[in-house]
Order: C-alpha cells, then structure tokens, then sequence
C-alpha cells in the first residue's frame, strides 16, 4: 500500500484516486495467487470491499457509503456525503488474465450531486479522475465508434450503429467503456441493459469532467443516491452526438 498523501486529508479529488489504486494495487496481487474462474472473482470482491470500506471508514468517518458488494444502508438517504462505489467492476475481464478491461470505480456525491470520481484501470496502470481532469482529443476516426459489451450488446444498439453509420468496439466492463470515450478509443457508449448507480457514478463524473455530454437514454438527467439503488441506462458520448443519440432513442426507443 502506498503512503496515505497528506493532500487527501482535505482534498477528496486526491482521496479518491489513492482509494482506487489502492484497491486496484490489491486486486492485482489477488491476480497472482494462483486463482481461477469463480474463485478468483470471489476473492477480488472481497479483497477490493475490504480495502475501500476500511480506508474510508478510517479518513472519512462522517461519510454515508453505497457500494455494491456491501448492505444498502437507508441512512445514506439524509447524509449530505455519500461515496458511491463499486470495488470492482468488471469482475469477469478481472478473472481473465491477462485482460486490462475492469476498472474500481470511487464516486463522491454531495448535496445532491456528483462532485468526485476515479476510475482506475489498474492492469493499464491508470487513473482517470476528476481532480486532474481528462483531455479528450479531437476524433481520430472518420466514422463514429459505439463501445458496446463483448458479450451481450443490445440489439437497439446495432440499429444505432446503423443510423449513425458507426461501428461497434467490443470491451468489458461499463466503467472501462466510458473511459474509452474519454480515451478516444470510442466516440460513444449507450447503453440500457440495466445497471446500478455504483456501476456508472465514477465513471460520469470524470466524463463530465472531461466535457463529455452525460444523461439517461431519453435525454433526461442522471441522478444518484436515489433510494433504488437502479441506473438502467445512459448516454456518454462526444458532445456533437448527442442530439442524434438521444433523437434516435426518443424515436425507436430500445427493445
């Protein structure tokens, strides 16, 4: 584990990026041990809750938590923090070395909003956040690119693709697909196959730091720390195409 930085004492932007290495550095060394399949999930699960639920409980005290592998407690509710979390997100690219597509995602929402995200993908060795945030450069690609799941991409999505004469990037989990929108290896991931809010918090919050256009399907706002716990669906994309995702959505809708 790497030395607590005294910044992080006050500045929650810089927390959240050691939380998510530190994380991360643990779910690598959970790599190495010989594990496979389900065990291997199991054990980065576990290992990754452990580590974010101690950190915080140790330099946030006051703070609510929502994490997917720990019990939803309704205090969070009235508490004006609430760290939204998701210790390891792609639990199926982590349990198949040596793939790089999973991410640990660490999200802080306050008083009604998200205000800090990282996104460590910690096989590349990166840490997307909000306190130094991403550049998205101009598109490199002449036709749009949609990231979808490697294994079950919605079929309204192929009719998307259509529309908007682009092609579909296969890849694993949602947080590594957004950042591949900020990364520019994809101009765009919609997506309405169900997810919860740990699963995308971080995830928006360094796309909109990043200047990327953020919402439900139908154009409407995303909105955390709602008592059900459910996000089903959301747009990142560039923000030139924006209007055409979501008319085309609001059209066609997605089944």
């Amino acid at each position: 584990m790497t030395e607590f930085p005294a910044a992080a004492a006050t500045d929650d932007h810089v927390l959240a990026v050691w939380l998510a290495e530190q994380a991360g550095a643990r779910l690598l060394e959970i790599r190495t041990q010989g594990l496979e399949g389900k065990e291997l999930k199991d054990a980065g699960d576990r290992a990754a809750q452990e580590v974010l639920a101690r950190l915080l409980a140790e330099h946030r005290p006051d703070d609510a938590v929502l994490s997917e592998e720990a019990t939803d407690d309704a205090a969070r509710l009235k508490a004006p923090r609430v760290w939204i979390i998701d210790p390891l997100d792609g639990t199926r690219e982590f349990s198949e070395p040596p793939r790089d597509d999973w991410a640990v995602h660490v999200a802080l929402w306050q008083d009604g909003e998200l205000t800090v995200g990282a996104v460590a993908q910690p096989a590349l060795g990166e840490t997307f956040n909000t306190g130094t945030p991403s550049v998205v450069p101009p598109r490199t690609s002449q036709r749009p690119r949609i990231a979808v799941s490697r294994s079950r991409p919605p079929a309204f999505v192929q009719a998307l693709a259509e529309a908007l004469d682009a092609e579909l990037v296969p890849m694993g989990s949602a947080g590594v697909k957004v950042m591949s929108v900020v990364r520019d290896i994809a101009d765009a991931y919609v997506h309405a196959g169900g997810q919860y809010q740990w699963d995308n918090a971080a995830p928006v919050a360094v796309a909109r730091a990043a200047g990327l256009f953020c919402s439900r399907v139908d154009g409407s706002p995303l909105v955390y720390n709602g008592a059900d716990t459910s996000l089903p669906d959301l747009i990142v994309c560039r923000p030139e195409l924006a209007e055409q995702i979501v008319d085309f959505v609001r059209q066609h809708g997605t089944e």
